[in-house]
């Protein structure tokens, strides 16, 4: 282990049995042991909230200066003008 590498820790889950084979069969077809899968699946799942919340706090901002922005294109002179 590498130098400052926090060591790693056992988790002891409960799965229903069709998805303990599901689990094992996928697995079995990218030739990897159900713990790197499960160990993927988690960071896959954490990255996506992650995301998500990135997503939904750059909207936030996104709508917050749309009234903005909208107010200073209509004290434009000519935006009346329908471009579309």
């Amino acid at each position: 282990m590498p130098a400052g590498a926090a060591k790693p820790k056992r988790v002891v889950i409960d799965f229903p049995e069709s998805l303990f084979e599901a689990t094992d069969e996928a697995a079995n077809k990218l030739a990897i042991n159900r713990s790197s899968l499960i160990r993927t699946a988690v960071e896959q799942f954490l990255a996506a909230r992650e995301r998500q919340k990135l997503e939904k706090e750059l909207e936030a901002r996104y709508m917050a200066n749309a009234a903005s922005a909208l107010a200073t294109a209509n004290d434009l002179p000519g935006a009346e003008t329908d471009l579309a």
